[in-house]
């Protein structure tokens, strides 16, 4: 497997090629380069591969890295295609910005009532909540302890909708999934790895409707 970069933008496409076929034969590949220390993979819905790369990180490091994580890249592209074609199958019905604002409307009237309930019991304090409209995350938690939550939550079970509360005001006492932070979050809800899969199982085919 080789990458090469694209003489039209020298510094940030590339292109992955892997005969041996557990990688299609042509994966499009983007480097992002950034003042960061590491190098990091990303497979995004689509199927475009993300590098992240340090600024100083050359090509020869770039390619060893994708050579050395070529098993986790396979894995990843081949759940994607998978995704896609589960997809393809269950068409879903895309949601229309009059019902998304009407769930906006409805989860600024229901989640602040239920970060407040659960605020004392997690034992932290919080600042703004903002409701989003988002294709990709439930909820998160800022170094400020600002909230935003999904509008589509709304759509969610009412023991889900706690759950995504719970697990970013979890995030003011550690921002990470350590497992520090994850018995916090046992202490609030002892069931909420039956949440947490419900997301992952269910939520994903909510997350499709999301428009734009």
């Amino acid at each position: 497997m080789e990458v090469f970069m694209d003489k039209t933008n020298p510094d940030h496409i590339g292109r992955t090629q892997a005969p041996e076929g557990s990688i299609p034969e042509e994966v499009s590949i983007r480097i992002i380069r950034s003042s960061r220390r590491t190098l990091s993979l990303q497979v995004r819905r689509g199927g475009e591969v993300i590098v992240r790369a340090p600024l100083h990180a050359s090509l020869k490091e770039i390619n060893a890295f994708i050579q050395k994580n070529r098993s986790w890249l396979a894995k990843h592209l081949a759940a994607v295609q998978k995704e896609k074609e589960e997809e393809d199958q269950h068409p879903v019905q895309l949601l229309t910005m009059e019902e998304i604002r009407s769930l906006a409307d409805e989860a600024m009237r229901v989640l602040p009532a239920r970060v407040s309930h659960f605020a004392p019991l997690v034992g932290v304090t919080y600042g703004r909540i903002t409701i989003r409209n988002q294709k990709t995350r439930w909820g998160s938690c800022s170094s400020k302890g600002n909230l935003n939550f999904n509008c589509l939550l709304m759509l969610a079970p009412a023991a889900v909708q706690d759950y995504v509360v719970v697990h970013e005001l979890c995030h003011r006492k550690e921002m990470n999934h350590s497992p520090r932070f994850w018995a916090e979050v046992e202490r609030i809800i002892p069931e909420y790895k039956t949440y947490e899969k419900w997301l992952k199982t269910e939520g994903k085919h909510l997350m499709r409707r999301m428009t734009g």
